[in-house]
Protein backbone atom coordinates (compact mmCIF):
# COMPACT_ATOMS: atom_id res chain seq x y z
CA UNK A 1 0.00 0.00 0.00
CA UNK A 2 0.87 4.09 -0.62
CA UNK A 3 0.22 6.51 0.88
CA UNK A 4 0.63 9.96 -1.26
CA UNK A 5 1.43 13.04 -0.55
CA UNK A 6 -2.42 14.36 -0.77
CA UNK A 7 -2.87 11.39 2.10
CA UNK A 8 -4.78 9.12 -1.01
CA UNK A 9 -4.15 5.51 -0.52
CA UNK A 10 -3.26 3.20 -3.64
CA UNK A 11 -1.86 -0.03 -4.04
CA UNK A 12 0.77 -1.92 -6.20
CA UNK A 13 1.93 -5.74 -6.24
CA UNK A 14 5.22 -3.95 -6.74
CA UNK A 15 7.12 -1.08 -6.47
CA UNK A 16 10.38 0.59 -8.78
CA UNK A 17 12.40 3.28 -6.34
CA UNK A 18 14.08 5.16 -9.58
CA UNK A 19 15.25 8.09 -8.26
CA UNK A 20 18.96 7.52 -8.29
CA UNK A 21 22.16 7.79 -6.87
CA UNK A 22 22.58 11.40 -6.44
CA UNK A 23 19.10 12.58 -4.82
CA UNK A 24 20.66 14.62 -2.09
CA UNK A 25 23.39 16.57 -1.64
CA UNK A 26 26.25 15.55 0.60
CA UNK A 27 27.37 18.14 3.57
CA UNK A 28 30.12 17.55 5.23
CA UNK A 29 30.39 18.90 8.76
CA UNK A 30 33.28 21.30 9.40
CA UNK A 31 34.34 22.97 12.50
CA UNK A 32 33.45 26.21 13.14
CA UNK A 33 30.83 26.47 10.18
CA UNK A 34 27.79 27.82 12.03
CA UNK A 35 29.97 30.34 12.96
CA UNK A 36 30.59 31.46 9.68
CA UNK A 37 28.96 34.67 8.66
CA UNK A 38 29.79 34.24 5.14
CA UNK A 39 28.03 32.12 2.52
CA UNK A 40 28.17 28.39 2.36
CA UNK A 41 26.46 26.15 -0.40
CA UNK A 42 26.57 23.27 -1.86
CA UNK A 43 28.01 22.62 -5.77
CA UNK A 44 24.54 21.66 -6.35
CA UNK A 45 22.83 25.46 -5.60
CA UNK A 46 25.85 27.16 -7.25
CA UNK A 47 24.00 28.34 -11.23
CA UNK A 48 26.74 31.08 -12.66
CA UNK A 49 29.92 32.99 -11.53
CA UNK A 50 28.15 36.34 -12.05
CA UNK A 51 27.19 36.40 -7.84
CA UNK A 52 30.82 35.71 -7.06
CA UNK A 53 32.41 38.43 -8.79
CA UNK A 54 35.28 40.02 -7.37
CA UNK A 55 34.65 38.18 -3.81
CA UNK A 56 36.93 35.84 -2.19
CA UNK A 57 35.80 31.94 -2.77
CA UNK A 58 36.68 29.02 -1.55
CA UNK A 59 35.84 25.90 -3.70
CA UNK A 60 35.86 22.55 -1.69
CA UNK A 61 36.66 19.29 -3.68
CA UNK A 62 38.82 17.14 -6.14
CA UNK A 63 36.46 15.98 -8.53
CA UNK A 64 34.89 17.43 -11.72
CA UNK A 65 32.05 19.67 -10.46
CA UNK A 66 34.53 21.25 -7.77
CA UNK A 67 37.38 21.77 -10.44
CA UNK A 68 35.14 22.79 -13.14
CA UNK A 69 33.29 25.29 -10.84
CA UNK A 70 36.62 26.89 -9.76
CA UNK A 71 37.88 27.42 -13.29
CA UNK A 72 34.97 29.18 -13.81
CA UNK A 73 34.78 31.51 -10.67
CA UNK A 74 38.35 32.24 -11.22
CA UNK A 75 37.92 34.70 -14.31
CA UNK A 76 36.05 36.94 -12.09
CA UNK A 77 37.08 36.25 -8.23
CA UNK A 78 39.89 35.15 -6.14
CA UNK A 79 39.44 31.52 -5.80
CA UNK A 80 41.32 28.52 -3.78
CA UNK A 81 40.58 25.06 -5.10
CA UNK A 82 40.90 23.18 -1.33
CA UNK A 83 41.32 19.59 -1.24
CA UNK A 84 42.18 16.26 0.63
CA UNK A 85 44.28 14.72 -1.99
CA UNK A 86 45.54 15.46 -5.18
CA UNK A 87 43.35 16.13 -8.48
CA UNK A 88 43.31 13.44 -10.22
CA UNK A 89 42.78 13.55 -14.42
CA UNK A 90 41.43 11.46 -16.80
CA UNK A 91 41.34 12.37 -20.54
CA UNK A 92 38.24 13.07 -22.55
CA UNK A 93 39.90 11.21 -25.81
CA UNK A 94 41.75 8.66 -25.91
CA UNK A 95 42.94 7.19 -29.63
CA UNK A 96 40.18 9.30 -31.21
CA UNK A 97 37.37 8.16 -29.20
CA UNK A 98 36.11 9.24 -25.90
CA UNK A 99 36.53 7.73 -23.40
CA UNK A 100 32.88 6.68 -22.66
CA UNK A 101 33.24 4.78 -26.05
CA UNK A 102 36.31 2.80 -24.61
CA UNK A 103 34.25 2.29 -21.17
CA UNK A 104 31.62 0.35 -23.29
CA UNK A 105 33.74 -1.20 -25.48
CA UNK A 106 35.94 -2.58 -22.89
CA UNK A 107 32.97 -3.66 -21.14
CA UNK A 108 33.98 -2.02 -18.09
CA UNK A 109 29.84 -0.45 -17.43
CA UNK A 110 29.02 -3.38 -16.43
CA UNK A 111 31.48 -4.18 -14.15
CA UNK A 112 32.70 -2.66 -10.24
CA UNK A 113 36.05 -2.01 -11.33
CA UNK A 114 35.53 1.76 -10.48
CA UNK A 115 33.12 3.78 -8.55
CA UNK A 116 31.04 6.40 -10.02
CA UNK A 117 31.72 8.67 -7.04
CA UNK A 118 35.53 10.33 -6.70
CA UNK A 119 36.07 9.48 -10.48
CA UNK A 120 38.93 11.47 -11.83
CA UNK A 121 38.41 15.09 -13.43
CA UNK A 122 37.56 14.27 -17.33
CA UNK A 123 39.61 16.72 -19.06
CA UNK A 124 40.18 17.67 -22.83
CA UNK A 125 43.07 19.27 -21.20
CA UNK A 126 41.60 22.77 -20.45
CA UNK A 127 41.35 21.77 -16.73
CA UNK A 128 44.73 20.55 -16.47
CA UNK A 129 46.26 23.39 -17.65
CA UNK A 130 44.40 25.97 -15.53
CA UNK A 131 45.46 23.98 -12.08
CA UNK A 132 49.13 23.53 -13.39
CA UNK A 133 48.84 27.56 -14.15
CA UNK A 134 47.23 27.96 -10.58
CA UNK A 135 43.80 29.34 -12.30
CA UNK A 136 43.13 28.79 -9.43
CA UNK A 137 45.58 27.53 -6.71
CA UNK A 138 45.01 24.33 -5.20
CA UNK A 139 45.48 24.23 -1.43
CA UNK A 140 44.96 21.41 1.52
CA UNK A 141 41.57 21.49 2.87
CA UNK A 142 41.25 23.95 5.94
CA UNK A 143 41.66 22.96 9.09
CA UNK A 144 38.19 24.46 10.32
CA UNK A 145 35.99 27.98 9.76
CA UNK A 146 36.15 31.53 11.44
CA UNK A 147 33.71 33.85 11.46
CA UNK A 148 34.42 35.82 8.74
CA UNK A 149 36.62 32.54 7.04
CA UNK A 150 38.89 29.79 7.40
CA UNK A 151 42.18 28.68 9.12
CA UNK A 152 43.91 26.96 6.40
CA UNK A 153 46.16 23.61 7.69
CA UNK A 154 49.39 25.53 8.73
CA UNK A 155 46.77 28.07 10.23
CA UNK A 156 46.75 31.06 8.33
CA UNK A 157 43.45 32.64 9.06
CA UNK A 158 42.26 34.09 6.09
CA UNK A 159 38.71 36.11 5.50
CA UNK A 160 35.91 34.51 2.84
CA UNK A 161 33.31 35.79 1.05
CA UNK A 162 32.30 32.00 0.46
CA UNK A 163 32.99 28.27 0.51
CA UNK A 164 31.15 26.09 -2.22
CA UNK A 165 31.24 22.49 -1.10
CA UNK A 166 31.27 20.37 -4.37
CA UNK A 167 31.33 17.20 -1.82
CA UNK A 168 29.05 15.00 -4.07
CA UNK A 169 25.85 13.52 -3.33
CA UNK A 170 24.08 10.08 -2.33
CA UNK A 171 20.73 8.50 -2.43
CA UNK A 172 17.83 10.09 -1.02
CA UNK A 173 14.50 7.82 -0.24
CA UNK A 174 13.58 8.79 3.38
CA UNK A 175 10.16 7.36 2.81
CA UNK A 176 11.45 4.48 2.55
CA UNK A 177 12.83 4.64 6.04
CA UNK A 178 10.32 3.60 8.22
CA UNK A 179 9.74 -0.06 6.42
CA UNK A 180 13.27 -1.20 7.58
CA UNK A 181 14.56 -0.65 3.75
CA UNK A 182 17.23 1.75 4.62
CA UNK A 183 20.56 1.23 6.35
CA UNK A 184 21.60 3.39 9.72
CA UNK A 185 23.17 6.01 6.48
CA UNK A 186 19.57 6.20 4.88
CA UNK A 187 21.23 4.21 1.43
CA UNK A 188 18.68 1.42 0.23
CA UNK A 189 19.69 -2.32 1.32
CA UNK A 190 19.59 -4.43 -1.75
CA UNK A 191 21.33 -7.22 -4.03
CA UNK A 192 21.73 -5.83 -7.81
CA UNK A 193 18.72 -3.81 -7.27
CA UNK A 194 16.31 -6.26 -5.77
CA UNK A 195 15.72 -5.05 -1.51
CA UNK A 196 17.03 -7.70 0.47
CA UNK A 197 14.55 -6.68 3.18
CA UNK A 198 11.66 -5.47 2.08
CA UNK A 199 9.82 -7.79 -0.26
CA UNK A 200 8.93 -6.54 -4.20
CA UNK A 201 10.64 -3.51 -3.75
CA UNK A 202 12.81 -3.13 -6.53
CA UNK A 203 15.81 0.37 -7.59
CA UNK A 204 17.14 1.09 -10.66
CA UNK A 205 19.97 3.97 -10.81
CA UNK A 206 22.27 3.10 -7.96
CA UNK A 207 25.89 3.01 -7.28
CA UNK A 208 27.08 0.23 -8.44
CA UNK A 209 24.05 -1.50 -8.73
CA UNK A 210 25.10 -3.96 -11.56
CA UNK A 211 27.74 -2.46 -12.46
CA UNK A 212 30.42 1.09 -12.99
CA UNK A 213 27.29 2.53 -15.52
CA UNK A 214 24.57 1.60 -13.01
CA UNK A 215 23.89 5.38 -12.23
CA UNK A 216 24.45 6.94 -15.38
CA UNK A 217 22.02 6.85 -18.47
CA UNK A 218 24.69 4.20 -20.30
CA UNK A 219 23.94 1.57 -17.79
CA UNK A 220 20.06 2.57 -16.41
CA UNK A 221 18.38 0.77 -19.14
CA UNK A 222 20.47 -2.42 -18.38
CA UNK A 223 19.79 -2.76 -14.95
CA UNK A 224 15.86 -1.43 -15.50
CA UNK A 225 14.99 -4.15 -17.57
CA UNK A 226 16.70 -6.62 -15.18
CA UNK A 227 14.98 -5.27 -12.34
CA UNK A 228 11.41 -5.29 -14.24
CA UNK A 229 12.10 -9.13 -15.51
CA UNK A 230 12.88 -10.11 -11.70
CA UNK A 231 9.81 -8.31 -10.00
CA UNK A 232 7.64 -9.69 -12.84
CA UNK A 233 8.95 -13.24 -11.91
CA UNK A 234 8.17 -12.77 -8.62
CA UNK A 235 4.73 -11.58 -8.65
CA UNK A 236 3.70 -14.02 -11.36
CA UNK A 237 5.20 -17.13 -8.34
CA UNK A 238 3.14 -15.47 -5.96
CA UNK A 239 -0.07 -16.16 -7.75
Amino acid sequence: MLKLANGQLDHAKSIIVATGAFGAPVLPQIKGQDDFDGQLLHASEYVDPAPFAGKRVVVVGAGNSAVQIAVELSDGADVTLAVRGRVRFLPQMVLGQDIHWWFDKLSLNGTNLFSDHGVPVIDNGRYRAALRQAKPPTLPMFRSFGKDGVVWSDGTQEAVDAVILATGFKSAAPYLRDIGALDAAGSPLHRKGMSTTVPRLGYVGLSGQSGFASATLRGVGRDAADVVSRLLSNSEAKQ
